[in-house]
């Protein structure tokens, strides 16, 4: 069961003991999909990497770089062909298909908590889950906006342009925090846009060797490593009994 949250619009909180939040690109899927359209089809893999280096060291920020990395993608590619791209090339954590259904046989609610844009999110979804599953899961996310008819020029639009984030993942956590029986949160992430979630959740896996984990590690929150969602299974199996 689910509950809009008073005094906001876009605020879904899932009730139960336990809810599992966790971000989509590089984490849910093997390769992040906005990476992979950055790095095939816009600016390249080499300026979009210097680009990530600034934001670690809060030279700038992530919304403004990833504005920039996208508009560079939609000038070469329309929407609905960046979908059939990611459709065909994008591929999931081989072990996160048995743990969402795993989840829902448990009853925790799994909500997507992402920086991309949900209508990628739900198109790669329905090929890899099944249309049905696409449609009720929670998406938390940016979205977009088309300039044309066509969907040839395209922008992303941000859940919360005044953050510097785009989208401040902490507000799909924190407002838990304010019931009066607050759930065991999970979330699991992979890259610097997960940063503004990373130290509110009882329980954080990171995906070894990105980014998520030299900032977890630079600033002491704790966390367990992962590189499948087998071992998140164990690990949240494991919690549940305690």
């Amino acid at each position: 069961m689910s509950t809009p949250l008073p005094g906001s619009s876009d605020v879904i909180i899932k009730e139960g003991p336990f809810v599992y939040l966790s971000d989509w690109d590089g984490t849910i899927t093997t390769a992040d999909s906005n990476d992979y359209l950055i790095d095939n089809y816009g600016m390249g893999k080499e300026n979009r990497e210097k680009l990530s280096v600034e934001i670690l060291a809060h030279r700038i920020n992530f919304r403004d770089a990833f504005y920039e990395m996208l508009r560079g993608v939609s000038k070469v590619k329309s929407f609905g062909e960046c979908m059939e791209i990611l459709k065909r090339d994008i591929v999931l954590d081989p072990g996160f298909k048995d743990f969402y259904f795993w989840a829902k046989e448990q009853k925790i609610p799994v909500v997507i908590v992402s920086s991309g844009m949900a209508p990628f999110i739900r198109s790669v979804l329905s090929k890899l889950i099944g249309e049905e599953e696409a449609k009720t899961i929670d998406i938390i996310s940016n979205d977009v906006k088309f300039n044309d008819d066509e969907g040839k020029d395209w922008e992303i639009v941000f859940r919360h342009p005044e953050s510097g984030f785009g989208h401040d993942k902490s507000k799909a956590i924190l407002p838990y925090r304010d019931l009066a029986n607050p759930p065991t949160l999970f979330f699991s992430g992979d890259g610097v846009s997960d940063m503004s979630a990373a130290k509110h959740a009882d329980h954080l896996f990171v995906r070894e060797g990105k980014d998520l984990e030299k900032y977890c590690t630079a600033q002491n929150i704790p966390y367990t490593p992962f590189d499948s969602f087998s071992n998140i299974k164990h690990y949240v199996s494991n919690v549940m009994s305690k």
